[in-house]
């Protein structure tokens, strides 16, 4: 995920496992270094949930064996962009709003033939078409971001299924004027293997306040 607002761009990546029969997934996000170029952030472990995000090491005061819940309906992003990576689900079913599309050509994906799709999809039409744990999200990051429409590529292979898919998102930035550019990157490989995704129990979840 990039990130761009004024003269600053950051970069934010993250590998996991997703369960598309559960909808859940695990995903280690590193954040990127501080602006004196220190990489001290251990990085954040997250689960994906239909309606939450889990995060460990989420930020300062949370104990080291306690998990951070979020409602993502609540997000003004719909968890699209605050957990620095976008669940799978979700960015699958955004594709739903799609208004228009052009088959840009054939190419490949590490190595996998697919067919390459450019189009815009609206987070609204999205919404009204999406699963249960989805809908709630994707009208929060409607009404949330600066606009609704979101620009994409896909890449589809021979079965149907994303290899890539590339969403840019618009959103104002709360501290400054203007607006934060974010492109979410995800790339899909290994369909098949075992995905094993635990939730935390209820007392496994902190629930004081977390320092920013």
């Amino acid at each position: 995920m990039e990130m761009a607002t004024g003269g600053t761009r950051v970069t934010i990546r993250g590998k996991g496992v997703y369960d598309y029969r559960r909808q859940v997934g695990r995903l280690k996000v590193r954040l990127p270094q501080d602006p004196a170029g220190t990489a001290g952030h251990r990085p954040i472990t997250e689960l994906l949930a239909p309606g939450a995000l889990y995060m460990k090491n989420r930020g300062a005061g949370v104990p080291a064996d306690k998990w951070v819940r979020v409602d993502t309906a609540t997000l003004s992003d719909g968890n699209l962009v605050t957990g620095g990576a976008t669940d799978p689900f979700a960015a699958a079913e955004l594709l739903r709003g799609t208004r228009k599309a052009t088959y840009v050509g054939r190419t490949s994906v590490a190595g996998t033939p697919v067919r390459h799709y450019r189009g815009t999809a609206d987070l609204g039409e999205a919404a009204e078409r999406a699963s249960d744990g989805n809908r709630g999200p994707l009208r929060a990051a409607a009404k949330g971001f600066a606009t609704a429409d979101v620009p994409f590529d896909a890449y589809l292979d021979e079965q149907g299924r994303i290899r890539k898919l590339r969403n840019r998102f618009s959103f104002v930035n709360g501290q400054q004027e203007g607006t934060v550019a974010v492109a979410s990157t995800m790339l899909l490989y290994d369909f098949g293997a075992p995905v094993d995704v635990r939730l935390p129990e209820a007392g496994d979840i902190y629930a004081g306040k977390i320092a920013e």
